[in-house]
């Protein structure tokens, strides 16, 4: 099972703060470091404030040097695909490709109305998301010397010589998720090379597992071609003391994590791991909300990750 962390910038975050847990992450060997891509923080001010997910991954890219890097999700209403393939590549060529695209359609609409981006209805969302990873990944595919074009409504192009090209072959790998029954295990199917559930049951996980599967071989997919995981809260602790501090620390209930995240002592941790692996679950990625505790990390190092 590949660990890996989960930042939640905008709920209180500056550059400096995630710059030091993923360090810490690089040390004791997670897989990847990752980050939300939010403006606004839920339930909180969030001071200092939002710090922008690729601006962030392009210092990380420099100041780390093994650890892997990306982002669920970026949102697809915050960006355009033209631009978002060249931030991405040229983060991937600073990282020397060590970068991860986790895109979505967007869902948070008070963060939009709050910064002036346009949010449009559900449908909508889903029709420049499939557009948008037509777009990116072509951008990224055509040769070199090459011209690429797009003549699709909502973000038509033509003549575009695709530049710069990413380092990693035939791009960064596309993570998409979710659980919505139709049009994203189609997507998934055509396009992620990581297909991710957040926040969600073990038979949550089954269902939308078994709909991308399916959707895979729809198209002549091998499903095992795709890498399965899931996004859950972590709160390890040593004993029942430390776990209820952890807990509290971000505002949440025991029991309520016990049940629905990754909560509990080292031993529990690896067995809930365990139950979501009979899933077909192969990456986990562990919310940490607390960015201080840089202790929670370790904990999980030592006593989890040699057991999963």
């Amino acid at each position: 099972m590949d660990l890996r962390v989960f930042t939640e910038p905008q709920q209180g975050a500056t550059y400096d703060d995630l710059l030091a847990v993923a360090l810490h992450a690089e040390r004791l060997g997670f897989g990847a470091f990752f980050r939300s891509d939010h403006y606004l923080g839920m339930g909180t001010e969030g001071l200092p404030g939002p710090t922008d997910a690729w601006m962030t991954l392009a210092g990380l890219a420099r100041d780390t040097t093994s650890i892997r890097l990306g982002t669920l999700m970026t949102s697809a209403t915050f960006r355009l695909p033209g631009p978002l393939a060249i931030q991405v590549a040229q983060v991937d060529a600073m990282s020397g490709g060590r970068v991860e695209l986790g895109i979505g359609a967007g869902w948070f609409e008070a963060e939009h109305t709050a910064y002036g981006i346009g949010f449009p209805g559900t449908s909508e969302r889903f029709d420049r998301l499939a557009e948008q990873l037509e777009v990116i990944t072509g951008l990224w595919r055509t040769p070199a010397g090459e011209r690429f074009g797009h003549p699709g409504p909502h973000y038509p192009i033509s003549d575009s010589p695709a530049l710069p090209k990413p380092v990693q072959q035939p791009h960064p790998p596309v993570i998409i998720g979710g659980v919505g029954r139709r049009r994203t295990p189609v997507l998934a199917a055509r396009f992620a090379a990581e297909f991710n559930l957040p926040f969600v049951s073990r038979d949550t996980t089954a269902a939308q597992f078994a709909r991308v599967r399916r959707a895979c071989e729809d198209i002549g997919r091998d499903p095992d071609s795709v890498v399965w995981s899931n996004a859950l809260v972590l709160c390890c602790g040593s004993d029942e003391a430390e776990i209820a501090r952890r807990a509290a620390a971000i505002g949440r209930e025991v029991d309520e994590l016990r049940e629905n995240g990754l909560a509990g002592t080292p031993a529990e941790v690896v067995e809930r791991i365990g139950e979501f692996a009979r899933l077909g679950t192969e990456r986990i990625y562990l919310q940490t909300l607390d960015l201080s505790d840089l202790d929670h990390l370790a904990l999980v190092a030592a006593e989890v990750m040699p057991h999963v």
